[in-house]
């Protein structure tokens, strides 16, 4: 089964009128967060990214909280990669962090995402990684909507899913 049709099955693909987290509306919502509660979807999600990624050396794999973090914990199993898992706000209590996990000096880093709209919260990581002395190598997402201007590796493009639903 293909990862599209996996999507549909999952009901991860919404016709109607949504707000997407960038503010712009949209017809059709592509909600990966909910397709990857199913083992089968994030096992796809992960074999198929590795599969893109195997001509990109990098050393770690970096994502922003809430729907890349199960992409990026599966990717990273699937390449035996680490993680940094980046947080939306640098927390208020204990240790005040920004990040789970670290970053050094010169190591390639590929920015995962669920689905791209904008590229807001990849750019957020690309410019903390960056900040933290990475290199960013690449940015793989399961959906691009292909509405920002970032060069983005995706399993599926939303023009090729409005083509075949």
């Amino acid at each position: 089964m293909s990862l599209l049709e996996m999507l549909k099955d999952a009901g991860a693909i919404k016709f109607g009128d949504f707000v997407l987290s960038s503010g712009k509306r949209s017809r059709v919502y592509i909600d990966v967060k909910q397709a990857i509660t199913k083992p089968e979807v994030l096992e796809a999600i992960a074999s198929q990214m590795a599969e893109k990624l195997r001509n990109v050396e990098f050393d770690r794999i970096a994502c922003i909280e809430l729907g890349g973090v199960p992409i990026a914990v599966a990717l990273s199993l699937k390449t035996g990669k680490e993680l940094v898992i980046f947080r939306k706000k640098r927390k208020e209590y204990g240790t005040g962090d920004d990040r789970i996990g670290e970053i050094r000096k010169g190591e390639r880093v590929v920015v995962v995402e669920d689905v791209i709209t904008t590229g807001k919260s990849a750019r957020s990581v690309i410019e903390r990684v960056e900040e933290l002395g990475g290199e960013v190598k690449a940015v793989i997402a399961v959906v691009d909507r292909e509405e920002s201007d970032l060069e983005v590796i995706s399993l599926l493009k939303l023009s090729e899913i409005l083509k075949n639903t």
